[in-house]
């Protein structure tokens, strides 16, 4: 147990520099392009759900939040609101980066949650779009309130050093757990278990995506790095992980069955996608 608490350790370590020039070059480009995508998904009308997920895939703080907060004032529509919390990667990008993933990997990965997240938008908008048109604003609602915006401390550095510490302390805490039950049970077991039952694991995934912090991704995405899930399993969880999304969206959106239907589209249309992608023998 000594030597997988200091190879824990060691390699969450190793990560620390990767992580904070990750989340430097994440701060300048958020701070630099953010209100102008706003702009851009506050007129995109029909053709929401293409510019959400593309806009989506790209790391910028707060973003998910902002879109419950246009969800809610009508300002966007479902199908693009569905699209925006599928295409958002939360700490997978860093993670990935940082633990030197091959780049083609996770282009491929963010591709495919952007045509995912694309898709899912535009059938979500067709099938169940009408059962929420008729909706009005929630009295009381300031439509020009910006709650998506992101005060994350006092600038770049200060944020990137916040950023850093706290994903670090999450990979190590999450990792000395994966280690442990590794080094008792044996890695073939826990991967075993979600190959035996593959449909449940999914949804598992996906239960841990709902998370309202960057722990989910983290885990998700730290389980498909050390070989415990596959491609499906990974994809249903990191569809569902939309950061503060959804947590915006139950304080803001006082229509509770409507947040809860949000909820069971998205984990649903998630674990659909993880388990076709697993049925067409895709990996990344």
């Amino acid at each position: 147990m000594i030597e997988v608490l200091l190879d824990t350790l060691k390699d969450s370590l190793r990560l620390v520099p990767f992580l904070f020039v990750t989340y430097m070059a994440m701060g300048i480009l958020e701070r630099a392009t953010s209100e102008k995508t706003k702009d851009i998904i506050k007129k995109t009308d029909k053709i929401g759900p293409l510019w959400g997920s593309i806009i989506g895939a790209f790391p910028q703080c707060g973003f998910s939040a902002a879109a419950s907060y246009f969800y809610v004032g009508r300002i966007i529509t479902l199908g693009t609101l569905i699209s925006i919390y599928m295409a958002t990667s939360d700490e997978m990008l860093p993670i990935m980066i940082s633990a030197k993933v091959a780049p083609a990997t996770i282009a491929k990965i963010l591709i495919a949650k952007v045509v995912i997240g694309m898709i899912s938008g535009f059938v979500v908008e067709i099938l169940f779009g009408w059962m929420v048109r008729h909706n009005k604003v929630p009295e009381g609602f300031e439509t020009d309130r910006d709650d998506g915006k992101c005060n994350c401390g006092a600038g770049v550095l200060a944020d990137a050093v916040i950023h850093t510490l706290k994903v670090f302390v999450f990979i190590f805490i999450i990792s000395l757990a994966i280690g442990t039950v590794i080094h008792l049970v044996g890695k073939g077991a826990i991967s075993g278990l979600f190959l035996q039952i593959p449909v449940l694991g999914k949804l598992i995934a996906a239960f841990v995506g709902l998370v309202p912090n960057c722990a989910a991704s983290v885990v998700i995405t730290q389980l498909y790095l050390d070989g415990i899930i596959g491609s499906g399993t990974m994809i249903s969880g990191l569809l569902v992980s939309a950061g503060v999304g959804l947590l915006v969206l139950f304080k803001e959106n006082s229509r509770m069955k409507e947040n809860l239907w949000i909820v069971l589209l998205l984990v649903s249309i998630s674990v659909m996608w993880g388990c076709a992608i697993d049925l067409a023998g895709i990996t990344f």
